[in-house]
């Protein structure tokens, strides 16, 4: 488990292009789960494409501290085993 923010960004540099799934914390005892492709990582935060048939908007970024604090939990769907 990466725990550092420039080793999260690493990690994730080396996925750009590669299908996850994102499960965040959307408030008390409330969970969201999107899929979609990582497009772009940026020094504070990285870009999803969101899948179009589940969702009603196009992308979503985050934070790498939100990796870090755990408010949200990414898991690449090629490997089940692997999550960041």
């Amino acid at each position: 488990m990466p725990v550092t923010l420039a080793s999260i960004k690493a990690k994730l540099d080396q996925r750009i292009g590669d299908n996850m799934l994102v499960i965040a914390q959307a408030g008390r005892k409330k969970i969201t789960k999107r899929h979609g492709v990582l497009s772009e990582t940026y020094p504070a935060v990285f870009v999803v494409e969101l899948n179009q048939d589940e969702n009603s908007f196009e992308r979503v970024s985050y934070s790498y501290t939100d990796v870090l604090t755990k408010n949200i939990e990414i898991d690449f769907e090629e490997e089940n085993e692997e999550s960041i």
